[in-house]
């Protein structure tokens, strides 16, 4: 009986050694993915952190052209700059790379049931640098008061990002139904 007991025992410890070293393990390798984790990420590795932009728009009186014109302004809520720049109311871009863009336009004065249709409507989104011209969306509203779309684009120094409303529609100024940004992704 002495000895079932020490058999049992000794399984037991075994089985709590077996256990405690797989913890061990576990512990070790994610230690290691934290550790790549943070010297791949910019803000760790000591490089400066990633641009961003969230913009609200600017909606100061009657549109004379098709440009909508952002803001961007702590004082507005949501709204911020952290790299890039605002020259007369577009997106500069400051740093070469990959960015995530994203647009929400919701047009002012707007029902999807009612009697006008905005079929023809569209939202377009573009580099309007000096140097060259790229369309990167083209969004129509169809029967709907709202478009919204997002994509990864690489974008060089200096490139100007242009968001033109077609149809001299107006659109909405609330920040939760207006809004335009960017985000660094990777060099």
């Amino acid at each position: 009986m002495e000895d079932r007991s020490r058999c049992c025992s000794a399984r037991r410890s075994k089985a709590a050694t077996s256990q405690a070293a797989l913890a061990v393990v576990l512990c070790v390798a994610c230690a290691v993915v934290c550790l790549v984790f943070c010297l791949r990420t910019p803000h760790f590795a000591g490089q400066p952190g990633g641009d961003a932009a969230e913009l609200q728009l600017n909606v100061t009186g009657p549109r004379q052209d098709p440009r909508l014109r952002w803001q961007a302004d702590p004082s507005l809520g949501r709204s911020f700059l952290h790299g890039p720049s605002l020259d007369d109311g577009q997106l500069r871009v400051r740093r070469e790379g990959v960015y995530h863009l994203h647009i929400q336009v919701t047009l002012a004065k707007c029902s999807s049931t009612g009697h006008v249709r905005h079929h023809d409507a569209t939202l377009a989104v573009g580099v309007c640098s000096a140097t060259h011209s790229v369309s990167l969306l083209r969004l129509g509203f169809g029967q709907g008061c709202t478009v919204a779309s997002q994509r990864l684009t690489p974008l060089a120094r200096g490139d100007v990002l242009c968001t033109n409303l077609s149809l001299q529609l107006l659109p909405s100024p609330n920040a939760d139904e207006t809004f335009f940004g960017i985000q660094w992704v990777r060099s």
